[in-house]
């Protein structure tokens, strides 16, 4: 139980501007093994950590993250629609987060946010910064878009991909290992202990998202999942330490 991941769901989102270097931080400090984050690019090409398509909810600005050049993206205000007293944080760039899980260890999940909006060559420019940080071994790539994990397998078959999905797909560690992909990122209303056992049995790993409630968190490490995606890092870090 003790190895199980603690993932912060775009950092400490729960008490932090989710997807800024604060909540990355103080997810670490909160005792998080690893942060899940989402990828998208600038007009330039430029790889920023947001999680919505548009700037508007977390900037309050009325654009696409794709249609903003980086210079000015990197500039906007992200974290005052959070709490007046962030109002400094910005948003940060894939390389940063990076920096930050090389010194301290921590895993990372990226999420490919390329299924509303096609950012063509992403997988390879995200590949290309993880190994220019040698953090092939830390991180897990992930997405909604299947055939985007795929070509991540492509071109890089030793980083490790895990299979985004919410609910309703039969025995899906077979279609996982048709893809290349070792772990599933299912949604938890989508988890079992049956199913976690077939899947292990299979080499294929549970990591369940986005899990906020101590009950349902102790609920799925007894299930056997190798991964929890919360708000709030604190509570599993707690849990863990009873358990």
């Amino acid at each position: 139980m003790t190895t199980l991941v603690n993932y912060a769901h775009r950092g400490a989102s729960g008490n932090y501007p989710e997807n800024t270097m604060i909540a990355f931080e103080k997810a670490i400090e909160l005792g998080a093994t690893g942060i899940e984050t989402d990828v998208q690019m600038t007009k330039d090409g430029k790889l920023v950590l947001i999680h919505d398509e548009m700037l508007r909810r977390t900037t309050g600005v009325n654009t696409l993250v794709a249609d903003m050049p980086s210079d000015e993206l990197l500039q906007l205000d992200a974290g005052s629609w959070f709490s007046p007293s962030f109002k400094d944080a910005r948003i940060p760039t894939l390389g940063q987060l990076l920096d930050l899980a090389n010194r301290t260890g921590t895993i990372i999940n990226i999420e490919l946010k390329n299924g509303i909006v096609p950012y063509p060559g992403l997988e390879q420019k995200v590949i290309e910064t993880v190994r220019a940080c040698g953090m092939e071994n830390q991180v897990i790539l992930s997405s909604f878009n299947h055939y985007s994990l795929i070509e991540c397998k492509r071109l890089a078959p030793e980083i490790r991909t895990g299979i985004l999905y919410m609910e309703g797909l039969y025995r899906p560690w077979k279609y996982a290992l048709s893809i290349g992909a070792s772990a599933l990122h299912a949604s938890h209303f989508a988890v079992l202990p049956d199913w976690v056992a077939e899947a292990a049995q299979h080499g294929v790993i549970y990591n369940v998202f986005t899990v906020n409630e101590p009950a349902e968190m102790k609920r799925l490490i007894q299930a056997g999942v190798a991964g929890i995606i919360t708000d709030y890092p604190e509570r599993l870090t707690n849990l863990l330490n009873k358990l």
